[in-house]
Order: C-alpha cells, then structure tokens, then sequence
C-alpha cells in the first residue's frame, strides 16, 4: 500500500477513534519510508494525544517547527546520542534527510552500527545451537515413532 493510501486509513482510524490502529499504521510507516517527514509528524500528533511528550519529541526531533518541552522529554529519556539516533529509526544516510536542518541534528548523533557487525561469531554460536536443538527434537522424535512401531507390531 502506498504512503498516501495508507496515511488516508490513518485519518479514517483517527476519525472512528482507533488511536492505537492508526499508531501501529504510522509506525510502520516509519520503518518503511524513514526519510519521509509526513508519517512522523503524524506519529508525533498521535502520541500527543496519548499524553506522551517524549514519543512525541521523538518523532518531532527532526523538525525544525518541534516543541523545546517535546524536545527536552525525548532528549531526557534517550540522553546518549547514540541511542537518540536508534531510537529515531534513522537507518539511511544523513544525505537523505530532506531538510538542512534534519541533516545538521542527524550529524550530531553518532551513526549505530548494525546488530553484530561487533561480534559476528556470535550469529554462528546461535545458528549452531539452534541446529543442535532441531537434531535433538528430530531424534526424540524417531525414538518416540520407532518405540510406537515396534509396540504395535509385539
């Protein structure tokens, strides 16, 4: 679906009172066209009617019209940049933000690498226990179907 058909359901959600339906819309929204200042400021007007200034500022931080209190309650909540930076869901270059302003508050909160660029071996103990788990299901499970076989034919 498209961002404006889907921004469409959104003011439809709102207009039928399903806050919570069109919260979940705009957030997806968020993942999916990060670059696109709409779905955060309407994301931003949804927490706000929850009450929730630091959602609120989260959404509004790249903004230059964002409220200083907004503003203030996100920066409290998330103080290390790097984590202002993940939380706003920023996963593209500083380049694509479309005004100078979104650009300049993107330069100063520090890039987060991906999960486990850091330690890769951990994605291989993962997988590989997980591979051991699934043998020794299956095994249990053809113990458990030969077991039956075998009583069935006595």
């Amino acid at each position: 679906m498209s961002l404006k058909d889907t921004l469409a359901r959104v003011d439809d959600d709102l207009t039928a009172g399903r806050v919570p339906l069109a919260r979940q819309r705009l957030r997806g929204l968020v993942s999916s066209f990060p670059c696109e200042p709409a779905p955060r400021r309407r994301l931003a007007e949804v927490y706000r009617l929850y009450g929730e200034t630091a959602q609120a500022g989260r959404w509004m931080y790249l903004e230059e019209d964002r409220d200083a209190a907004e503003t203030a309650a996100f920066e409290s909540r998330y103080p290390a940049p790097a984590d202002r930076r993940a939380a706003l869901g920023w996963d593209g270059p500083d380049s694509l933000a479309p005004t100078v302003f979104a650009r300049e508050q993107l330069a100063v909160l520090p890039a987060v690498p991906p999960q486990g660029v850091e330690n890769p071996g951990h994605a291989d103990v993962k997988g590989s226990l997980a591979a051991a788990g699934c043998l020794v299901l299956a095994i249990a499970f053809l113990a458990i179907w030969v077991i039956g076989v075998v009583t069935l034919f006595r």
